[in-house]
């Protein structure tokens, strides 16, 4: 994380990192902590998270460790620019959740000097890019990819399964809907069930 601008210019820009992963990776754990390291430094801080992930809380980021901060829940990507006055870091969780606009305001935001910290998906759960996420990677100064642990070979994992057969993109769920997997369970899996 990057609590100072090493832009030699006398123009001030922000900066994008993009944390990502599989589920189960240690995600919104690692905005937590980037989160309250840019308080320590007397950084003002404001949350933004979906308005319809209420997995565990309505207006908290929560990780699975339980670890959690207050957050505005926000319906698309514009109502971010309504709520950033006296901030100097806009901290998103699950980024893939939200509309394509997220890069756009992302960009601006940084370019008007705030630091932007994104978490979110990078791959959906047929292992496809998801949503923003990939545009958002495009353009992050920084991007730190974390993995799970695989579910089933105990392994490095990189990818989000669905065990229902629900086939709608989005499904909010946690260990009972979804498990982290390596490449080699991931593709074992998805070829045991085409057949």
């Amino acid at each position: 994380m990057f609590l100072e601008n090493t832009v030699k210019s006398c123009e001030q820009f922000g900066s994008i990192e993009v944390i990502c992963g599989s589920m189960f990776s240690g995600k919104t754990e690692e905005l937590i902590r980037r989160i309250k390291r840019a308080r320590l430094a007397n950084k003002k801080v404001k949350i933004f998270k979906p308005f319809f992930d209420n997995r565990y809380d309505k207006t908290m980021i929560v990780s699975h460790d339980k670890n959690q901060l207050k957050a505005k829940a926000i319906e698309s990507s514009q109502e971010i620019i309504k709520h950033i006055k006296g901030y100097d870091i806009i901290a998103i969780d699950e980024a893939q959740f939200f509309d394509v606009g997220i890069v756009k305001v992302c960009n601006k935001l940084a370019n008007q000097d705030f630091q932007i910290i994104i978490a979110g998906l990078d791959m959906d759960y047929k292992g496809n890019p998801f949503g923003p996420m990939p545009n958002l990677m495009a353009i992050a100064e920084d991007v730190t990819k974390l993995h799970a642990v695989c579910f089933r070979t105990g392994g490095q994992a990189q990818y989000t399964f669905r065990k229902n057969k629900d086939e709608d993109l989005i499904v909010i769920g946690e260990k009972t809907n979804y498990e982290a997997l390596s490449r080699s369970a991931f593709y074992s899996v998805l070829k045991k069930n085409k057949n």
